[in-house]
């Protein structure tokens, strides 16, 4: 049996999952990966592999890195592999179709949401900040369109109160790894028919900036706790306090939702009611929110106890006010 010879196109961590496990199944030859050109990282701003191209050198596996997908050259270098599948996980460049239609199979794609909600950029972050109780992972076939191709497989996870982006990330990408495994075959064989997208309930999911984690304490507690866990590591999410007589930036990294104190109906949304070493409670359009853990500006993510041992924060301090995002 042949097998099947396979060009993987992926750039950030969601595409390592993938790329390892078909790499270790025999069934599968990866003729390359092609990834984003190297970037300089880090504080010095050093050049560095990422680290999917760090397991693809290790391997063995060629690398292409293509600054425009639509250059000619790169379509020239990309048939010189003659792949019969395409195989595509978070790359960061829209394919033309002459490239998704080079394959004998043509291309696939694993999204991690539960098409069509949340095409786009970020589906992961969205879908906890939205507050859903599951999402999940789509292998489809890639079209011109931004996450519009038709449905190969698809497998569904609930969302956690536990999880944060971090963790929905890392097991969706194990999800997805598991289902080009389990589905590649049957569909290459022919014995699985994609059927087309929905025709209603599409959403899309915007890249995120830093200003999607500013918090607005007129919101609902809830939807607070969300935002909290959705942007956990990145962008993270900030507010502001006078801290020891000076205003300063807090990130905060996890938070509980309590209920509304009757006592404190009318104290403007974002002020400071309590703060012990169980928490620190804000007031919020609806309940209460409690901040379990804090880092301010250039110091350690600390427990709201740790935080408050060195930092003076006056009950009656309405957080946000004069907040910037640099």
């Amino acid at each position: 049996m042949l097998r099947l010879r396979i060009v993987f196109m992926g750039s950030a961590d969601l595409a390592i999952p993938g790329f390892t496990a078909l790499l270790n199944q025999p069934d599968f030859e990866i003729a390359a990966l092609v990834t984003q050109p190297d970037r300089a990282r880090g504080r010095d701003l050093k050049v560095e592999f990422s680290p999917i191209k760090k397991v693809a050198t290790e391997a063995g596996i060629p690398v292409l890195q293509p600054l425009k997908s639509r250059d000619p050259k790169f379509l020239e270098e990309l048939s010189a592999f003659d792949p019969a599948l395409l195989v595509v996980i978070a790359f960061g460049q829209i394919l033309p179709q002459t490239v998704l239609d080079l394959p004998q199979f043509g291309s696939l794609n694993v999204h991690t949401s539960l098409l069509p909600k949340y095409r786009g950029a970020a589906p992961i972050q969205w879908a906890v900040y939205n507050g859903e109780a599951e999402t999940g992972v789509t292998l489809m076939q890639m079209d011109a369109g931004l996450d519009t191709g038709p449905i190969v497989a698809m497998e569904k996870t609930p969302i956690l109160p536990s999880d944060n982006g971090q963790t929905l990330h890392d097991r969706l990408g194990q999800m997805g790894a598991a289902l080009l495994l389990k589905s590649v075959p049957d569909y290459c064989a022919g014995k699985i028919q994609p059927h087309p997208q929905p025709a209603e309930g599409s959403t899309y999911a915007s890249k995120i900036n830093k200003e999607h984690g500013r918090v607005d304490w007129s919101r609902g507690a809830e939807q607070i706790w969300n935002q909290i866990r959705a942007f956990n590591p990145w962008p993270g999410t900030f507010t502001s306090a006078e801290i020891n007589g000076a205003q300063a930036l807090l990130k905060i990294w996890a938070a509980e939702v309590l209920e509304q104190d009757p006592g404190n109906s009318g104290a403007r949304s974002g002020s400071v009611v309590s703060a012990s070493k169980a928490g620190i409670d804000v007031v919020c359009g609806f309940r209460l929110l409690r901040i379990l853990t804090v880092q301010k500006e250039g110091g350690k993510r600390l427990s709201a106890e740790q935080f408050l041992t060195g930092n003076k924060l006056a009950l009656g301090t309405v957080l946000g006010e004069g907040f910037t995002v640099n």
